[in-house]
């Protein structure tokens, strides 16, 4: 039979390259997703439906009519050139006649008896669906075939708690271990062996895939299960039912945050934001030894205010409207400040918080004069507070804003590259009183910002602050 080239269809064909390949669309995809032909670390995996004959003459093949959809890899020379580079441009559920010149079929050869030398062939294709096989170490160690998509385009980083379910098996199909009911962990420290971590990287939420790990990446499996013998190949069914995202407040991981329930939007409160929250405060053997808030009254503090534990107050400020997160706060990290009035020696706060609202502070810009000099006054003398708490960190937030005052500076001041502070813009509204004020708010921040730094160990910093001290005090004296 001849096939379809000529069937009637409102897409126009398509020359794909430059070489007289040709696409003729009879039916759209279902997906906007294409494989990547010559990623070097993918190869998509194919189930096609076709018929295929020479130009103008009946078919000689089709998987149709055997009932079997044909399998192949992509760009690995499985097929001819011309299905290489056509069926590279096709979506899941599409259906495509292409016209292949002999270049990219069998060329001068042909395949006889079916493909005489120099043959035009037309393949009416379908694609059923694909996957890629992506290697993941870039060595073979590790095959990743995604079996199910999963959801969103976010994937776990090595300090998040990871919910998996799996299978494990040897070459010849015996299943070593599984797990139906999910097993969670942290991914930095890893389960069975290292292969689950890397995979689990690359992975998103739902997403189940095929894993072919050669020995050298399921060393660790051997190690906890007796069964598998060393040096063995396994094939590894996984599962990313869900994670939850760690963060490490302090960059230290003396407080850490866990997200049990993602908030809303991207906004999060600042230093002198007002926040509502509910908490509970426990120690590692789960006796709770404070709570405050409620769902009819919420406890409401200022940020960095001086009401409660430094390294709560800065894990709060990095949560979202509704979030509802864990809080560790590590037994080295300082607990002065605090009223708390008993914390065993050596122990470890864990805070169970949701962040029900907030409220920042009227920006800067919208401030009249006088404001504006009251509260950078107010929150310099709240930065002192901090600092003689030990807070050397919150103080130090404090001081920054409080250096973004308007400047003393001239226009040539100005071009000859003198800067007040890092956010400062001129104010054309103040006085030269309140601009003298100004400067010397400015000043006594920085200073005191310098030494929050030398306190936390950040010599550089405080160097670059003592630096801006000196060009204020010359544009003051200019």
């Amino acid at each position: 039979m001849v096939l379809p080239l000529s069937t009637e269809t409102k897409f126009p064909d398509m020359e794909i390259g430059n070489q007289g390949l040709t696409k003729r669309l009879l039916q759209p995809g279902t997906s906007w997703k294409t494989p990547f032909l010559g990623d070097e670390v993918q190869v998509p995996n194919f189930a096609v439906h076709y018929s295929g004959g020479v130009e103008n003459g009946p078919s000689f093949d089709s998987s149709r009519d055997k009932g079997t959809p044909f399998k192949f890899k992509l760009g690995q020379f499985e097929v001819i050139r011309g299905w290489d580079e056509g069926i590279a441009t096709m979506k899941k559920g599409e259906r495509a006649v292409f016209k292949i010149p002999p270049n990219l079929g069998y060329g001068e050869v042909g395949c006889q008896p079916l493909v005489p030398p120099n043959s035009t062939l037309i393949f009416d294709v379908e694609l059923l669906m694909w996957n890629n096989i992506r290697d993941l170490c870039a060595d073979g160690g590790i095959m990743k075939k995604t079996i199910t998509e999963g959801e969103g385009w976010t994937t776990p980083k090595d300090s998040d708690e990871v919910l998996v379910k799996y299978e494990v098996r040897l070459e010849n199909g015996t299943v070593v271990s599984k797990s139906d009911s999910g097993v969670e962990f942290h991914v930095s420290e890893g389960y069975l062996c290292p292969a689950i971590s890397i995979a689990i990287k690359t992975m998103r939420k739902g997403e189940i895939v095929e894993l072919s790990v050669r020995f050298s990446y399921g060393d660790g499996a051997t190690k906890s299960m007796s069964e598998v013998p060393h040096n063995s190949n396994l094939t590894i069914d996984l599962e990313l039912v869900s994670w939850k995202s760690v963060m490490d407040v302090t960059d230290d991981k003396r407080v850490t945050k866990k997200i049990i329930k993602e908030g809303e939007g991207y906004d999060h409160p600042n230093e002198g934001s007002v926040v509502k929250v509910n908490y509970t405060c426990k120690l590692e053997d789960e006796t709770v030894i404070e709570r405050k808030g409620s769902e009819d009254d919420p406890f409401e503090f200022l940020c960095f205010e001086e009401k409660f534990h430094e390294g709560l107050d800065r894990a709060v400020v990095t949560m979202r409207k509704g979030e509802r997160s864990t809080v560790t706060i590590f037994s080295d990290y300082e607990f002065n400040g605090s009223d708390l009035t008993v914390v065993p020696p050596n122990s470890m706060l864990i805070y169970e918080v949701e962040l029900i609202s907030f409220t920042k502070e009227t920006p800067y810009w919208k401030m009249e004069t006088l404001e504006k000099l009251e509260l950078s006054e107010r929150k310099k003398d709240n930065g002192n507070n901090l600092f003689k708490a030990g807070k050397f960190w919150c103080a130090s937030k404090t001081y920054e804003k409080e250096s973004c005052l308007p400047k003393l500076s001239s226009e040539s001041h100005a071009n000859s590259g003198f800067q007040a502070a890092k956010c400062v813009e001129l104010d054309h509204s103040f006085t030269d009183e309140e601009k003298t004020q100004a400067n010397a708010l400015q000043i006594s921040c920085n200073l005191n910002n310098a030494a929050c730094k030398l306190k936390l160990g950040e010599y550089v910093e405080a160097a670059a602050l003592c630096t801006k001290v000196e060009l204020l005090s010359i544009i003051s004296s200019a």
